[in-house]
């Protein structure tokens, strides 16, 4: 392949691209589509895009699914990237949902996949310990990042949304928008496991918006709880009899690091006898 990358570059001096690092990944797309007539999304993306998809992911199904989501929703090389590194397709349509009882086809299905489990929230910058005022702060901070781990369709209507019923004052957490679904999302932040009385609050917030805010073109509101962690079962029996579409995921503040890191990182001992001892790190 070297003297294959030599010879192109002699004979097309005019021509770029011959690299023997291109090359091997001309042959690793000719590879990963052996037929002539590749798929049409693999076609559409960028030669960046195809190294990310070829370099990133092995099986076919898995870089068609990530190649069909990246024309869809427009992600640039580095979102495609970091998606793929989030497994965004193990997570997509995984939290555990009562839309399926509660929501018309094919709106239920379309708003089963508009939601993930978990969100991975590490670009926070915060920690487990955080408590939930801090987290929503840090996701209107951070609210670009935020809108691109909920996915495409999100737009972000405020935090805090002031509402008056019944002329007492109540403020939503986290308001959005969903444009392909046409209805609001009202999200909130729970610290530690989820509890069934905590669908309490969020149920009225659907009503709340679906009586005093929505208008008459705007599908009923959807409320997606966001806990640290949640039994599965106890998730599905809280949805079980609710009439108001409603959604429970997890949270990650931060990842946990792999076993094998873990054990390379110093200890606190190891760190002391350095900086007692600086002369024998060059030893």
């Amino acid at each position: 392949m070297k003297k294959l990358a030599h010879d192109l570059r002699t004979t097309f001096p005019d021509m770029k691209g011959f690299s023997y690092t291109n090359l091997n990944y001309m042959l690793a797309f000719a590879r990963a589509w052996p037929d002539s007539n590749y798929p049409t999304v693999v076609g559409k993306l960028p030669w960046s895009h195809n190294l990310v998809l070829l370099t990133k992911l092995k099986d076919t199904e898995t870089r068609l699914w990530y190649a069909a989501k990246a024309i869809e929703n427009g992600w640039s090389r580095n979102v495609l990237a970091m998606q793929i590194d989030t497994a965004a397709h193990t997570r997509l349509g995984a939290a555990t949902t009562n839309f399926s009882d509660v929501l018309p086809k094919p709106d239920s299905d379309l708003a089963v996949q508009s939601l993930k489990d978990p969100y991975k929230l590490d670009f926070l910058g915060l920690g487990d310990a955080a408590h939930e005022r801090e987290i929503e702060r840090a996701l209107v901070e951070h609210v670009e990042e935020f809108l691109l781990e909920l996915g495409a369709g999100f737009a972000f209507v405020g935090r805090e949304v002031h509402m008056q019923v019944g002329g007492d004052d109540f403020f939503i957490d986290l308001l959005f928008y969903h444009v392909r679904l046409h209805r609001y999302v009202v999200i909130e932040v729970k610290k530690g496991k989820f509890k069934p009385e905590h669908l309490g609050q969020l149920r009225f917030y659907l009503a709340a918006i679906d009586g005093e805010m929505a208008t008459e073109g705007d599908a009923p509101t959807i409320g997606l709880l966001l806990c640290q962690t949640k039994n599965e079962v106890v998730a599905e029996y809280a949805l079980r009899d609710e009439n108001k579409p409603l959604g429970v995921a997890e949270y990650q503040l931060t990842e946990s690091l792999p076993e094998n890191l873990k054990t390379n990182l110093p200890t606190i001992e190891q760190i002391e006898r350095e900086f007692e001892n600086p002369g024998r790190s060059g030893d």
